[in-house]
């Protein structure tokens, strides 16, 4: 790596890197539809909710706390992606969505984008419960106050979609520092959002291992991988 910079980087970008510049160059703004609506409704979230009038709203349609009951816990969750935190700056998550999703809508297509996120969000959302089941002396509990914390932003589904576009387009390294990053989180500040982060990575290399294990059983009968499967090559958008 250190030897051929410009090698490792076309080895390690260079698949995604010409997805992704291909589209815009075509496309434009029209390659990534999902990720500005994202972008849109995160923006008018949080306009909303700086309001007098406009908290209460869209605590009650995004606002995802551990000790609320589970089933309007797990409604909200899909919206409480684009609620940003309030003790955030929202640019933090407007740039998360604009670059990860965008690249997600055009590498995986919209639809695989969204469910991967959810399965991302919904993986932390659930795992603050059981860490607050397990209590602070289990390495993998949560304190009972962090019941109370709201629970809310894309940094989850961002976390875990940057996983899974590495592993599609074999970008190894990144997909390696993008979970050390997450770990190193935990060491330096052990609270729910950054547990919630290992989270979800954990649910995505779940995803990953059925897939590999479905390619694999796929090899082995004889069948020939189907485009956007186990190959790096880009996918088929949706």
């Amino acid at each position: 790596m250190t030897r051929n910079p410009k090698g490792f980087a076309r080895r390690e970008w260079g698949p995604l890197f010409g997805t992704v510049r291909t589209a815009l160059v075509t496309g434009k703004w029209s390659a990534i539809p999902m990720t500005l609506t994202a972008v849109c409704l995160t923006s008018v979230f949080q306009i909303v909710q700086n309001q007098d009038w406009g908290y209460q709203p869209v605590q009650d349609i995004g606002s995802v706390r551990a000790e609320d009951p589970l089933g309007p816990a797990l409604l909200r969750t899909p919206l409480s992606l684009f609620v940003p935190a309030l003790d955030l700056p929202v640019w933090g998550a407007l740039a998360q969505i604009l670059l990860v999703f965008g690249i997600a809508e055009i590498c995986l297509g919209r639809w695989r984008t969204l469910v991967f996120a959810y399965v991302a969000t919904l993986a932390g959302t659930l795992y603050a419960r059981v860490g607050i089941a397990l209590g602070p002396d289990n390495p993998l509990g949560l304190p009972a106050s962090d019941a109370q914390v709201v629970d809310t932003g894309p940094s989850a589904a961002v976390v875990g979609l940057a996983v899974y576009v590495c592993w599609r387009y074999r970008a190894w390294w990144t997909g390696s520092l993008v979970v050390v990053a997450m770990v190193v989180e935990v060491m330096i500040k052990n609270n729910l959002a950054g547990k919630e982060h290992l989270a979800a990575i954990a649910a995505i290399l779940v995803v990953i291992a059925v897939q590999e294990w479905r390619e694999r059983r796929r090899q082995r009968d004889g069948v020939e991988p189907r485009p956007g499967t186990r190959s790096w090559k880009p996918p088929i958008r949706s």
